[in-house]
């Protein structure tokens, strides 16, 4: 298992789904964890995320105590601090780091996963409103997120491979176009290349930065899950035929942020049951 230990990691949108996944992942692997949130009502979301993370730690503690360890026993896994920001204000983000840095120390690892989506009757009816919103949450707030982070792993120098890991959860529709959710589908096209730049730019001094693309997953934004005749219709565009659990994309995260990918960085890593394989050509339709 890739160790975290004594690494420090914020996780934006972490109160539910992917990011609440993560969070839960890298502290069982031994990072004290920052989760963030974006507004008071999700507060109590947050502090699920919380009790979440100290059961996976305790559990991995008691686990690592049975096989004769000590490593992680010892270590600050779990949650360092709840943070309240929303990421789409600088000044919110900034304070956030601020934050996290004074109760957790600099952060090592920043997994950019706040993300939010609305569906439009169709793409010319998007108010200029709400591709606004959608933009400034999943690409102004990873841009703001990964240039606080940056600032903070450039201030310092370390020994080995991970000067600091960015890790932003994409989506398959950086690759495959969405209709009704054209701002959805530019952010991410978006996150891509924010992905490739900051890693090309700054690959030379130890800083890796690379994107998960998660397929349909069970998560709150998925509107669709209670209905299991349209979950019943997504699955069925599946090559794999199911859809993804948090875990699932959690672990590959794990990975990313892990000396275990030492040498990957730019890339992304589709988590998405064969979507993007075109699966409707699975069986031949053509001669």
């Amino acid at each position: 298992m890739p160790d975290l230990t004594n690494r420090t990691a914020l996780i934006t949108g972490a109160s539910t789904g992917i990011g609440r996944a993560i969070a839960v992942e890298l502290a069982r692997r031994g990072a004290s964890v920052a989760i963030n949130y974006p507004f008071e009502r999700e507060r109590a979301n947050a502090e699920e995320t919380r009790r979440r993370v100290e059961a996976a730690v305790h559990e991995a503690v008691h686990l690592d105590a049975e096989a004769g360890g000590v490593a992680l026993a010892a270590s600050d896994a779990g949650t360092c601090t709840l943070v309240k920001a929303d990421v789409s204000r600088e000044n919110e983000v900034e304070a956030m780091f601020e934050q996290v840095a004074g109760s957790c120390g600099t952060v090592d690892i920043l997994v950019n996963n706040a993300g939010i989506q609305i569906e439009e009757p169709a793409s010319h009816e998007t108010t200029a409103a709400h591709f606004d919103e959608v933009l400034a949450v999943n690409l102004r707030g990873a841009f703001l997120c990964s240039r606080e982070a940056i600032r903070g792993f450039l201030s310092r120098r370390t020994d080995g491979p991970n000067q600091g890991v960015i890790v932003n959860v994409s989506s398959v529709h950086q690759r495959i176009p969405r209709p009704h959710y054209l701002a959805y589908a530019i952010s991410k096209f978006g996150l891509d290349g924010l992905t490739q730049t900051l890693a090309l730019e700054y690959a030379d001094r130890g800083i890796r930065v690379n994107n998960i693309a998660p397929g349909a997953t069970r998560t709150p934004i998925q509107s669709w899950l209670g209905d299991p005749e349209a979950t019943r219709v997504v699955e069925d565009h599946i090559p794999m035929g199911r859809i993804a659990e948090p875990d699932e994309i959690a672990r590959l995260a794990a990975f990313l942020a892990s000396d275990d990918a030492a040498y990957v960085t730019g890339q992304t890593l589709f988590a998405d049951g064969g979507l993007t394989l075109y699966g409707d050509f699975q069986e031949p339709w053509s001669g």
